[in-house]
């Protein structure tokens, strides 16, 4: 549960079944330091015109360009605060908001109130990471649009890292088409792996009666073997049109929990290559959708 307003500090609460159950819960929120925040945006790299600068270039790295991506539309650009720092140490572009995010995903049905806390795309590394919190609300239209929607939420599902954490958490990583290999080497699509033969090993994953505790550190590489890769991933970082498995490389600082519903973190720990992070906002399903 997320709680905000405006001038506050959100307040973010962990909730479960496992919890004691209550009539009411008090939350007290922070006023925010208005004198450190003018300091902060005057002494800013702020690009005046960074939507007609950057607009493109950030949609691509948090909408996506896979082809339900060509379908997500950010109504309300202007709310978006661009920030550029280039110099011999640093060359990184910032993304903020003076307000939530909407999104109208037409290719999944979704229309999403997105509060973004930064976004950051580092030029040195061609990494980029964002934190933030999404409200998903299902778009009304007709029967038909409704049974399209239906079968392209499946499509995105399937292969995917929440996909992957249900699999995991419910002990079906086999049964549901993944290969896990435990690499050493930083190139991970030449460098043979080693495969896990039994990744719910008593050394590598604990479970309780509300999460699984994932006892992994270093680099892995996940295959998807049910699923194809997309045509265009292919073509987007000019791979053979004869791959077949969805690839992904996980970096992992120091293990990660999973909860029932597919939520796992803390997930700045877990930095994602390949074919999930490929996958960005216009594949993004919410955390109680259900796999018809």
């Amino acid at each position: 549960m997320v709680i905000s307003y405006t001038g506050y500090d959100k307040k973010i609460l962990r909730i479960s079944h496992t919890q004691i159950l209550t009539d009411t819960i008090i939350v007290e929120l922070i006023q925010q330091d208005k004198a450190m925040t003018e300091v902060a945006v005057v002494a800013s790299n702020e690009v005046a015109d960074g939507w007609e600068k950057f607009g493109k270039f950030f949609s691509d790295n948090f909408i996506g360009t896979t082809p339900n991506a060509t379908k997500a539309i950010i109504q309300n650009p202007e709310a978006l605060r661009f920030f550029y720092t280039k110099n011999n140490k640093r060359h990184r572009l910032t993304v903020k908001t003076k307000e939530d995010l909407v999104i109208l995903n037409h290719s999944l049905g979704y229309k999403i109130r997105y509060q973004l806390d930064s976004f950051n795309y580092d030029y040195n590394t061609s990494i980029s990471q964002y934190t933030g919190y999404p409200l998903f609300e299902e778009i009304d239209t007709v029967r038909e649009v409704k049974a399209t929607w239906i079968k392209n939420r499946a499509r995105s599902y399937l292969g995917s890292r929440m996909h992957f954490m249900h699999s995991f958490y419910d002990s079906l990583l086999t049964e549901e088409g993944y290969v896990v290999e435990k690499l050493n080497d930083k190139n991970f699509r030449d460098i043979e792996g080693t495969i896990i033969e039994n990744v719910y090993d008593s050394s590598y994953y604990y479970k309780d009666s509300s999460t699984a505790d994932i006892n992994w550190k270093g680099r892995y590489r996940i295959s998807y073997k049910k699923g194809i890769a997309d045509k265009k991933f292919l073509e987007e970082f000019k791979l053979p049109a004869s791959t077949r498995a969805q690839v992904t490389l996980l970096d992992i600082t120091d293990g990660f929990v999973i909860e029932e519903n597919g939520y796992f973190y803390e997930q700045y720990d877990v930095i994602n290559s390949g074919y999930w992070a490929w996958k960005k906002l216009a594949e993004l399903l919410p955390y109680d959708y259900v796999y018809e």
